[in-house]
């Protein structure tokens, strides 16, 4: 069991599916959290998975990535509560079955540029402020979910805007870890396959149901978000340095590269 006593972690996305269960394990592990969340009905919801903030462990933020203003101020209130981050994990994303190519041009533009502005650029934000945060302390750790669409991409065409997001931010996660290796900045992108989240479970909707997606896997099995949490809490001890840079797929050998 990794030890994340003295940590303080900035987790994005913490109230729900793999955010809430690794949430719990950094709790767990002593971790020093800042959990965010997007705001008032997700804040229930994050009370309800950790409790009420404590001074000394747990810190609520909030922060809606479609708003740049709120992205700058989501760190700037991390920073503020301990003076420091050790580790961000960047976990918060959206995911709209919407930009296809028989879209109306409406609903098309609209995906496209919410997509990219939730899970691209705020994203590159949020390690461009831990970037210059990390090299200031000596290093540091950022931890990027993306998703297994970003190598294979999508079943459904529908979802185009999703699978760009998610390939261009694992772009942004791999150029860091090369740029900064050398100053202590370690890099990890982790992407799932199938994780028994609400997410998936919408993506299963429009592919027949949760059978008719459980059939095309090897295991039979969703990924459960407990495992994701756990290899989250592994790379955040810092003991893999070596691995920084890589994409750690975790689909139960159902997409193998």
């Amino acid at each position: 069991m990794s030890n994340l006593e003295q940590h303080t972690i900035l987790l994005t996305g913490a109230s729900r599916g793999i955010g809430a269960e690794t949430a719990r394990i950094f709790r767990d592990r002593g971790a020093r959290l800042i959990a965010h969340h997007r705001g008032d009905p997700e804040r229930a919801d994050l009370v309800e998975v950790l409790g009420n903030e404590d001074p000394e462990s747990l810190r609520f933020v909030a922060g809606d990535f479609l708003d740049d203003g709120q992205v700058e101020q989501l760190w700037s209130n991390a920073l503020d509560w301990r003076g420091h981050v050790d580790v961000l994990v960047l976990n918060a994303a959206m995911m709209w079955p919407h930009g296809g190519v028989d879209d109306d041009e409406e609903t098309w533009l609209q995906s496209w540029q919410q997509h990219h502005q939730v899970n691209v650029l705020a994203q590159a934000r949020l390690m461009r402020a831990a970037v210059r945060h990390f090299r200031e302390r000596g290093g540091g750790i950022i931890i990027l979910i993306s998703s297994w669409v970003g190598q294979r991409g999508v079943t459904n065409p529908s979802m185009l805007p999703y699978a760009a997001s998610k390939a261009a931010i694992k772009a942004v996660a791999q150029s860091i870890a090369r740029a900064y290796a050398d100053q202590g900045i370690l890099t990890y992108i982790i992407a799932p396959g199938i994780v028994r989240t609400r997410m998936s479970t919408d993506f299963a909707a429009l592919q027949g149901g949760e059978d008719a997606v459980t059939r095309t896997l090897a295991m039979k099995e969703w990924v459960p978000p407990s495992e994701i949490g756990e290899i989250i809490a592994c790379l955040a001890t810092g003991k893999a340095k070596h691995l920084s840079g890589a994409t750690l797929d975790v689909n139960g050998a159902s997409y193998i590269r």
